[in-house]
């Protein structure tokens, strides 16, 4: 999925591209967006394809089309201060944008069935932190990465809810009510399920 916007030489090309077709509409997930080079995220003999709006997988990293990460982003409408779940994280990218938004005040979990994917994601944030030109800008939440399975976990009177849920990784109906239990009233959750969001 993606291609709705042309491919950028950069980072900064291929955002301008995504708010020039209205992918992007709110400045502050603009404002992420170019915080978080997409190229970071991606094996080095791969980095050519980071700036094209198109999905990319190799082995178990994937990442999605630039364009679907918009339109989550603007419809999960994250806050300061959030308290914020990514089910199947991967390779954090999303999950670095979301704790740029939410600060140093929300909370960012992240679990990811492959151990493998928990690793480099926390690889990945580190270089982040340590290459972003414009991370001194931002009061930054740190993703907290886990492995696990999402489906094992029980819930009751004692489970933290979350104000935003993104599942990135498909789901059957079935399940569904598994993750809503997760989210506080009045929260928003963004889900794909049967492959329809």
């Amino acid at each position: 999925m993606g291609g709705s916007v042309s491919s950028g030489k950069n980072n900064d090309e291929l955002i301008d591209n995504l708010v020039e077709a209205g992918l992007i509409k709110t400045k502050s997930v603009e404002r992420v967006f170019r915080a978080v080079d997409r190229g970071i995220y991606y094996l080095p003999n791969f980095k050519d394809a980071a700036y094209r709006d198109l999905a990319w997988r190799e082995g178990l990293i994937h990442l999605s089309a630039p364009c679907v990460y918009s339109r989550v982003l603007e419809a999960l409408a994250i806050e300061p201060d959030n308290s914020f779940l990514n089910v199947g994280s991967g390779t954090g990218y999303f999950s670095t944008m979301v704790g740029l938004i939410i600060g140093s005040n929300g909370i960012n979990h992240n679990i990811e069935l492959h151990k493998e994917l928990v690793d480099y994601a926390k690889q990945k944030l580190v270089e982040f932190v340590n290459s972003s030109a414009r991370f001194d800008d931002f009061d930054f939440c740190i993703p907290k990465f886990a492995s696990g399975n999402i489906l094992d976990l029980s819930v009751d009177s004692e489970t933290f809810l979350y104000d935003r849920i993104y599942v990135g990784v498909g789901i059957t109906s079935e399940h569904e009510h598994l993750i809503t239990r997760l989210l506080k009233i009045g929260g928003i959750l963004v889900i794909p399920i049967n492959d329809t969001v």
